[in-house]
């Protein structure tokens, strides 16, 4: 079975080139989305993009969330919302405080992003605590 491209690019949620975020390896081979050099960067990544759509663009729900990071030009964002709403226990347009939900946010789009979830706790711990400032 062929690892996919965002776990083998350290970059489960699939990010792709725009800032230069910490954690880039030097040589970038993907021409599309970002490579890091561990998955606790990549996580990082996630993180501060959840962080940033809640506090600098006033999204609060699944529903805005997931449809900001998977559009639905490139994605089936209505499965999408369903599939982290439903994860996650909460309605698609309850408000969510992401700093609070962020490992288990981050949890339901590797594994959708992805078809896996291959992380333990304490990784994905370590890239949100980095996201949040904590590491």
């Amino acid at each position: 079975m062929a690892i996919p491209r965002g776990i083998r690019n350290n970059n489960p949620g699939n990010i792709r080139h725009s800032d230069q975020w910490k954690g880039l390896t030097p040589e970038q081979p993907d021409p599309d989305f970002c490579t890091f050099s561990t998955p606790e960067y990549g996580i990082r990544a996630m993180g501060v993009i959840l962080l940033n759509y809640q506090r600098k663009h006033g999204l609060k729900t699944i529903r805005q969330i997931i449809t900001r990071w998977a559009p639905p030009s490139e994605n089936d964002t209505d499965a999408y919302v369903m599939h982290v709403a439903d994860r996650l226990g909460v309605r698609p347009d309850e408000a969510v405080d992401v700093a609070r939900v962020l490992p288990a946010l981050v949890a339901c789009i590797i594994r959708h992003e992805n078809g896996q979830h291959p992380y333990d706790s304490a990784t994905v711990g370590r890239g949100c605590d980095m996201a949040l400032g904590r590491a």
